[in-house]
Order: structure tokens, then sequence, then C-alpha cells
């Protein structure tokens, strides 16, 4: 029976979606790019960082499978970028890029689409005004978490308003609450100071009273250090999501006893729901390996999941072009060890859950095509064109493992 292996490069967007104009935070989506954007930044010096990575954006196992090809079909180039164009021969993978139906540009709207939910809704945002949160929500938060009060109350960058509110709040025991363009309730606190289940404690309260707005998560942000020395955010960051509002194709797969082994933060994003055996690594390098680790003891029929969240959390938001340069290439390093992992019947899916292009104006994501990226023994290179929704991958997935799709998406054929 056969198995697959799910790989979100979370935000690696492909070319902004014909509703790009719809969605922004400074200026709108419209022509933004996260990977087009990266290379060119590259080819002209604004990716090279000393002692991190410098020159053309080299992907050239990512090339080979034929993601150059599902970027310049996003984005109408005539060809795809010298640096991403496939080998002589062809490319090697089955290519092409999804548009996303759900409204909004989230984490979690985008993995629900994939796993073949769309979002029927819209996601409620808070207002770009301070305060940002309703009176009413603070107050029932302060009160029902036992809190002094709250610091931000803002839109914000994560680090920059830990560097603003960090020293206030390690003095006074407010925790520093945000949000962003996303539908996001943050809350960050000092994990020595504060306590990290208490953080947690309080994360679990703000998710209650947040669900009659419609918010998508309340994520939990935990710090360490000092004024003097500086702060850092841990790993142990956790999301609190909405469940997703329907089946997903993790449903189908748990009610039929298949295997599940999420990686990253996929448990936190489906709320716990048919997400398996959860693992959680800190970093890309490190949820690659529990990923590889997983599929080698996955039986028959399984299903390993993955999330990369450094393209999105480290290098995206905070517009670091160098950074998300050189994350793109280490990724792309490890094809070949992917490559060799698998067995007869394996299906791999590379793709993404929205764009966060590094060049683009604010600190938030961007409404983009994804790239669908598919490879394995037996998976015949040719051209997946355009997929009207990120559900056409899981509709592929459940065709793949046999079993019921979720009655969104057309499968492609592999």
């Amino acid at each position: 029976m056969p198995r697959a292996l799910v790989i979100v490069l979370d935000s690696v967007g492909i070319g902004g979606a014909q509703d790009a104009h719809a969605y922004g935070d400074e200026v709108p989506d419209t022509g933004s790019d996260t990977l087009g954007h990266i290379v060119e930044a590259c080819r002209d010096g604004r990716g090279d960082r000393n002692g991190l990575r410098a020159g053309p954006l080299a992907l050239p196992h990512l090339a080979r499978l034929g993601l150059g090809l599902a970027h310049a079909a996003s984005t109408g180039r005539a060809a795809p970028h010298p640096e991403l164009a496939p080998p002589a021969g062809g490319p090697q993978g089955a290519h092409g890029y999804a548009v996303e139906v759900s409204a909004g540009k989230d984490t979690p709207s985008g993995h629900y689409e994939i796993m073949g939910c769309p979002v029927p809704f819209a996601w409620g945002y808070f207002p770009k005004t301070q305060p940002t949160f309703p009176k009413a929500l603070t107050d029932a938060l302060i009160a029902k978490a036992g809190l002094p009060g709250i610091l931000g109350d803002k839109h914000a960058n994560g680090m920059a308003i830990i560097e603003e509110y960090g020293a206030e709040h390690v003095r006074t025991g407010k925790p520093i609450c945000y949000t962003s363009a996303d539908s996001v309730f943050q809350i960050a606190a000092h994990e020595e100071h504060f306590g990290l289940e208490r953080l947690y404690e309080v994360c679990a309260v703000a998710r209650e009273l947040v669900d009659e707005h419609r918010i998508g998560r309340v994520i939990a942000r935990p710090f360490v250090g000092s004024p003097e020395s500086g702060f850092t955010r841990t790993a142990n960051r956790r999301d609190y999501a909405t469940p997703p509002p329907a089946d997903t194709l993790l449903d189908v797969l748990a009610r039929d006893g298949r295997a599940i082994v999420s990686v990253g933060k996929i448990g936190d994003i489906f709320a716990h729901r048919a997400t398996g055996e959860e693992v959680k690594g800190h970093g890309n390098a490190a949820n690659l390996d529990a990923a590889l680790a997983a599929l080698a003891r996955l039986p028959h029929g399984g299903l390993v999941f993955a999330n990369l969240v450094d393209f999105d959390q480290e290098f995206g938001h905070r517009r670091d072009v160098p950074g998300y340069a050189a994350a793109l290439e280490a990724f792309d390093r490890r094809v070949p060890e992917i490559e060799a992992a698998l067995r007869p019947g394996d299906l791999v899916l590379v793709t993404a859950d929205h764009g966060n292009d590094p060049t683009w104006a604010g600190t938030d994501h961007t409404r983009e095509h994804v790239p669908v990226i598919a490879f394995g023994p037996g998976i015949a290179p040719r051209a997946l064109g355009r997929r009207e929704s990120f559900a056409d991958m899981g509709a592929s997935l459940a065709a793949h493992l046999r079993v019921a799709g979720t009655g969104h998406g057309r499968a492609f054929d592999l």
C-alpha cells in the first residue's frame, strides 16, 4: 500500500494571486512574489551576507523537480528564471501551482485547504488602531486569567514588541499582547519570570474569549533573556487554533486506521484533531530530520505531514532576504536525502500555505499562489498546470493513499 510525505515550506509563495489587490498591510499584495523576488534580490547582491551566503540563488534539486516551471506558470513568465531552470533533459517531477479559494492568507486556512477542507467563512481581524483589542475582550482576559493588566495591545512585529516591552513585562508581570494583519491574538511572556505553563494557561483562556471574534489562532510566544543581555524567543511556541470547520483528509485517514505523523506545528494548526503522533523540533533542519525519521518507520498507507516554519517565522516576517535565501538553499541540499529515503509507491508533495515576500512592504503574509511539486518512485514528470484550489492536493493524496476524499478538490494524475 502506498505512503505519502507532505512538506509545507511555510510561506514559500510563487506569485501574487488574482485577488491579491484585496489583501495587504501597507500596500496591496498585487505583484508580491516570494520566490521570484528572492531570486532577483540574490542576483543583484541583496541576498548576500558575509558568513551566510552570496551570489545567485542556488536551488538545483528543486529546479530539477520543476519548481522554476511552476513559478513561471504562476507568474506568466515565458520561461523560468535561469536560476530555476530545469536540466536540459527536462524536469524530473510533476509540477504546477495552486490557487487558494479560502478567504485570507493565513496558516490555518492554507493548511486546512491543502488537506481538502476550504474555509467557507472569513476570519476576524483586529483593527490597526491602538488599542487594537476590544476593551471587553482585554477586561475579560485580565479578570479570568488573574492578570495585573496587559502590555502592547497593538499591531506589532514579534521581536520588536518584546524589545519594547520586555523589561516592563519582567518588572510588572503583565503579558505582552499583540496582533498582526493575520487572524491572531499573540501573547508573549518570559519563560522564567512569568512561567511557561502560566503563559499556556493564559493562552487557553484567551482562546475561549476570541472565538466570538472568529480569530483563527492564539499564539504563545515565550522568550528568555534580560534587558541587559537582550531577549530571544524560545522553541516553546504553542498555537491554539480553531479546529477545521469540517473533515480534512486527516480525519478520513484516522477513521480508516491509517498511521499519521504530524511534524512541526501541524498538531497545533489542526487543534490536535486527527493529527496522530506529534513530533516538534526546533527549526527547519530538526523538523525535516523528524519527518525523515518518521518516514523510515511509517507503515504502508500512512502519512507524514510536516511544516517547516523558519521560512515564515524567522525570515519572511523579519524581511530577511539573505536568511530566507539561505534557508531555501539548505532545504534544497537535502532533497536528494528525501529521495533516497523513499520506497516504491511513496509520494512526496512539496507545497506552501501562503506567501511572505521578504521584499514587500510591511511584515505580514502575502496573498500568493503556492507550488505543487510531486515526486517519488513511479511518479511521472508532467505539468500539473493551474490547480483551482489547494484542495486538489488533498484529493490527490486521498487517491494516492486509496481512501475517500473530503468532497473538495479535483485529483491530478500522478
